[in-house]
């Protein structure tokens, strides 16, 4: 590997981060093909059922790629999906060499592809920019890997850590910039989770709305373990799909309205009261959801923070005080020493607007 390699791959990258808001269920790919030194061709995935990065850089490349290098950020596919296998296009277009950024944790492919390209004769390189790779696509990794998605939960608070006030009033907390932000994460995000309280005190879109830009919608998923949902609710008459997930003994007529009224009603197995976060989220990965931004109240948050299913927490914090008889930010059950405390990574931190964003990780024990 060479300073070209990592300056090639870089630029695989980018063109992956443009398919960010379009490629779900597939993963976000970008290619470049060089050829002397010389970018001849380059493309990226953009929609699933579309071809893939290395078939559009070939496109690009034309007879140029014969001989080329080709840079990916993914593995080639070498398995038949919607579209014909990228290994074959590789293959077939004649070029020398092949540099992965990462393997691909697909068990359908796994190793396999780069394996197929280096028995055709190529030559075959693995881990430029590996972590960089790995960052474009966590939901599709964690998928593959655990059978669950990638769980980014949305928070935003006053300096003194508070999201709203005693009487529910919230709008608004954060600049609109911070809130233009959001939207980003929204359109990045396969689902959005939130809860029956909200819908009901808020009657929010859950939608993602970015101007000239395009985005395939989320699927907007409520936890109503009763079916309080209104079936006039703004987002039932909003493009995208709404999925309510409630208890076993939900009202069934309550389920025929909502129905009618364009969502999808999910029943979970299990006779509680409460609906079982791990399992609704493995039911998520089995639709092949890869990233699921959680946008709920305090109670839901914490609850899942307290199952250890938040993968990541971006925090918005607004510079204004809300006093004491506002509401909290998380409510966690279960921690009464300082030994019980959840510790968290910052991973970055920038300001938006007038706000400052932190996005953190738990820190897990191995």
């Amino acid at each position: 590997m060479n300073r070209d390699d990592h300056r090639f791959m870089a630029r695989a990258i980018r063109l992956a981060k443009l398919g960010l808001y379009t490629t779900n269920p597939n993963p976000r790919v970008g290619c470049v093909l060089v050829k002397d030194g010389v970018m001849v061709g380059e493309g990226y995935h953009l929609r699933a059922g579309e071809p893939h990065a290395e078939r559009n850089a070939i496109a690009d490349a034309g007879a140029k790629a014969k001989g080329s290098t080709a840079y990916v950020t993914l593995e080639p596919c070498c398995h038949h999906g919607k579209t014909p296998p990228c290994s074959d296009g590789l293959i077939e277009a004649g070029v020398s060499r092949v540099v992965a950024a990462m393997q691909d944790p697909n068990p359908l492919v796994a190793g396999k592809g780069m394996q197929q390209l280096h028995d055709a004769g190529i030559q075959v390189e693995f881990g430029v920019l590996e972590s960089e790779a790995k960052a474009i696509n966590p939901g599709f990794i964690k998928r593959q890997h655990t059978g669950l998605p990638y769980v980014r939960c949305k928070l935003a608070m006053s300096l003194d850590g508070r999201t709203a006030m005693a009487s529910g009033e919230s709008k608004w907390i954060t600049s609109p910039e911070a809130r233009m932000d959001v939207h980003r994460l929204r359109a990045r995000s396969s689902a959005i989770v939130t809860g029956i309280e909200t819908v009901l005190a808020d009657d929010p879109s859950m939608d993602a709305r970015l101007d000239n830009v395009d985005v395939v919608q989320p699927l907007r998923v409520v936890l109503d373990s009763n079916l309080r949902m209104p079936p006039e609710a703004k987002m039932l008459g909003l493009d995208g799909e709404v999925l309510i997930a409630c208890g076993a003994a939900a009202n069934q007529q309550r389920q025929q309205a909502l129905e009618l009224a364009g969502a999808e009603v999910l029943r979970q197995d299990e006779v509680s009261e409460r609906i079982d976060l791990e399992s609704l989220l493995r039911k998520l990965a089995e639709r092949e959801i890869n990233e699921v931004m959680l946008e709920t109240g305090a109670v839901l948050a914490g609850s899942y923070m307290a199952a250890g299913l938040i993968d990541e927490l971006v925090v918005y914090i607004a510079p204004h005080l809300m006093g004491a008889g506002a509401r909290g930010l998380l409510e966690i059950p279960g921690l009464e020493r300082m030994q019980d405390r959840v510790d968290l990574e910052i991973v970055d931190l920038r300001q938006v607007g007038r706000d400052l964003r932190i996005t953190a990780k738990p820190v897990r024990s191995e």
